[in-house]
């Protein structure tokens, strides 16, 4: 067998088993215990010792994107109906609570994220999906500015962070009118001064 045959083969039944299982046991730790959970509890419940786990994902923030990986369906149905949305402004207000629902999906999350978004360190897993989300809300942004809807020093960037932000404090427990006021707090900032709230 060739060099090049060696590489294309595909990985062992047992190896795709293995982090199958494992990306879906910590899924379950995430939800419960949030993104701090022991890793070595992860393992466990897989029924794997960690040194499997961290040759599948040698860092916590690998197993962190490859979980969010396998979230990105549902979040990519949204994102499809957002784009329906024939106003830009209701489009951006309905992306910014899409983009707050998958960043609470588990406890800590956003800390991570935010933490590889300011970096921009190429070797972060994270920073991919921070970078996705960023463009895509400044496609957002730039479609409502140019319908007049928000102040033009405004970017897609600092309404991630804004969304990150909710995500957090949605995450202490907070929620109705006291969520609410802060995105009106933070829609205030973002739009021009003769726009609607």
């Amino acid at each position: 067998m060739s060099a090049g045959e060696q590489r294309e083969r595909k990985p062992r039944a047992d190896v795709q088993r293995n982090r199958a299982t494992l990306l879906e046991t910590a899924q379950r730790h995430f939800l419960r215990h949030g993104v701090g959970t022991s890793l070595e509890a992860v393992a466990k419940e897989a029924g794997v010792g960690s040194g499997t786990l961290y040759r599948h994902f040698p860092t916590r923030e690998a197993l962190l994107a490859a979980v969010l990986q396998t979230r990105s369906k549902e979040f990519a149905v949204r994102q499809v109906a957002v784009e329906q949305l024939g106003d830009p402004a209701e489009a951006l207000e309905q992306w910014l609570r899409a983009m707050e629902e998958y960043l609470s999906a588990f406890s800590g999350l956003p800390e991570p994220l935010m933490a590889a978004a300011r970096a921009q360190e190429p070797d972060n897993p994270l920073t991919i999906p921070c970078d996705t989300l960023i463009t895509a809300t400044d496609q957002y942004v730039r479609a409502a500015q140019l319908a007049g809807h928000v102040r033009a020093s405004v970017q897609g960037y600092d309404l991630f962070l804004a969304a990150c932000s909710v995500a957090w404090i949605k995450g202490t427990g907070a929620e109705g009118e006291a969520l609410d006021r802060l995105r009106m707090l933070i829609a205030s900032g973002y739009r021009q001064q003769d726009t609607p709230a």
